[in-house]
């Protein structure tokens, strides 16, 4: 039996980084919308309530039955959390004059038992909440304040309830709060009784097992892109059934140069039962002609279905399919008004389980994606694939602005290798979250020896960011961007100029289209 904490989310943007820095810890941890709360099974060692964009004081709050949780395990109450505790036994809490956002100390601490160890008076903390808590609960007592709110923890006072409760009105999950992982760390280890168990060779072990038990001598097919999540999925599943999965590798004519055969002699390598099926004139087909973003989009994911239908129509006894869905994809198909638990449509291949009648089997649906890598790192997994960039699921179909051909995609390609290359060359490639190469439909004047040309221009992406939710343009030297440009203009035909986009998400996207 994995022991947990349980996360009960209110809505907080910072929900998903609570699980990140708990799982840090060695320690496995689940979220559930707070209306969603499930029964306090003995796995449960303790619950954090999150932090959330409403007001207690609001009369739309989302408000829980405290008493089903409180005594019943260890609580710790994040921001929104703890002003609803405060709320809930009594306390008082209030609109603030102002938002209070940003860095702040704890001026005082008055409890430094084992929830507060090894936190220095003065710690610098992170607030992000529109109410204040102007008074706490007779049944609680204070931990600490800042120079700007009066109450910035405060506890059960011993013996008020059978198990204790810890409220915090600031947000130690983000990096701006610098002992922010020690709190967690006191209230998983010190307070709920944790151990350092949940470890990447664990999963592997528990998953494997499990994996076993649920399919047992029936069969799988996934369809592998070449990508960290499919991949380790596949690794997983293999390492639990052996010939029984049956993988699909599409060449849809839009991967990177080389990269159909590449990842089918790593697969291969790898021991994986893998089928590759070269279905680009099929895919050129139907995309003639097609220049919208979403047009495009629509006819790689159908055309999709169908080669991996025909395909799947050769083979007898499959009752399963795998697939990649990582944690944040369920994540974020749960609303907390009103939850539904149906993965995002793109996750589940464009319909496929609905068409194919199979069960879904997710090996990695609990996991995040720094996570995987380290699964992946525990199976022995080439370094070549759990350290590739991520690479859009319609390929160069996205980053070839307006219709596709045949040989748009293979002057894309040979820019787009020497780009990267380059870069792996250098040592930038593990520096950077992600890059690549956008053919773009502009033709301008250059001169090539004696003579004037009127060719393409291609614009040159590369990007830092944890997720991909948010990201920074990448500031690559000059040296190394005149070199890849001097290369593409020399090498490609049909290309004569080379820009550099130095736009952040948002306002931009990571890709053009």
């Amino acid at each position: 039996m994995t022991e947990k904490i349980l996360i009960l989310d209110f809505g907080s943007q910072y929900t998903q980084l609570i699980a990140r820095r708990v799982r840090e810890l060695n320690t496995y941890c689940e979220i559930v919308p707070y209306n969603k709360a499930p029964e306090l099974t003995d796995d449960i060692k303790g619950v954090i309530l999150s932090g959330s964009p409403f007001s207690v004081t609001d009369k739309n709050a989302l408000k829980l039955n405290l008493d089903e949780i409180v005594g019943k395990k260890p609580v710790l109450g994040i921001c929104y959390g703890a002003q609803l505790i405060a709320d809930y036994y009594g306390g008082k809490v209030q609109k603030s004059n102002k938002r209070e956002y940003g860095k702040a100390g704890l001026s005082e601490i008055f409890q430094n038992g084992s929830f507060l160890n090894d936190v220095p008076s003065g710690s610098q903390v992170w607030m992000s909440h529109a109410d204040t808590i102007m008074q706490i609960p007779d049944n609680f007592e204070l931990m600490a304040k800042t120079e700007s709110i009066p109450v910035a923890a405060f506890r059960s006072k011993e013996g008020a309830f059978d198990q204790p409760v810890f409220c915090i009105q600031f947000h130690p999950e983000v990096t701006h709060s610098l002992d922010g992982k020690t709190i967690l760390g006191n209230f998983v280890h010190n307070i709920a009784g944790c151990h350092d168990e949940w470890t990447p060779a664990s999963f592997v072990e528990e998953t494997v097992v499990e994996l076993r038990q649920k399919i047992g001598n029936e069969k799988v097919l996934l369809g592998l892109s070449g990508g960290v999540d499919s991949t380790v999925a596949g690794m997983l599943l293999h390492r639990a059934i052996g010939k029984n999965l049956i993988c699909f590798f599409v060449d849809n004519g839009l991967l990177r140069k080389n990269e159909f055969e590449e990842v089918l002699d790593s697969y291969k390598g790898m021991g994986l039962n893998v089928v590759g099926v070269d279905s680009k004139e099929k895919f050129y087909t139907e995309l003639k002609g097609e220049s919208s973003p979403e047009g495009k989009r629509k006819i790689i994911g159908r055309v999709f279905i169908e080669v991996f239908q025909e395909e799947a129509a050769k083979l007898e006894g499959i009752t399963y399919l795998g697939q990649g869905t990582i944690y944040p994809d369920v994540i974020e198909s749960v609303s907390v008004h009103g939850p539904s638990v149906t993965i995002k449509s793109h996750h589940n291949v464009g319909g496929l389980p609905d068409k194919l009648h199979l069960k879904i089997v997710e090996p990695l649906r609990m996991l995040f994606k720094d996570e995987v890598r380290k699964v992946g790192a525990e199976l022995d997994i080439p370094k070549a694939i759990l350290g590739r960039h991520p690479f859009p699921g319609p390929g160069l179909g996205i980053r070839i602005l307006g219709d596709i051909t045949p040989e748009k995609v293979a002057m894309l390609q040979e820019a787009d290798a020497i780009y990267i290359n380059q870069m792996k060359k250098d040592g930038i490639y593990d520096e950077v979250w992600q890059a690549g190469t956008m053919l773009l439909p502009v033709q301008s004047v250059g001169v090539m020896g004696d003579e004037r040309t009127y060719e393409k221009t291609v614009a040159l992406r590369a990007v830092n960011s944890l997720d991909g939710m948010t990201a920074e343009w990448s500031r690559l030297p000059h040296e190394f961007l005149a070199k890849v440009s001097s290369e593409i203009i020399n090498n490609v035909k049909g290309i004569n100029r080379v820009v550099y986009d130095i736009s952040t998400k948002p306002p931009a996207t990571i890709e053009w289209e």
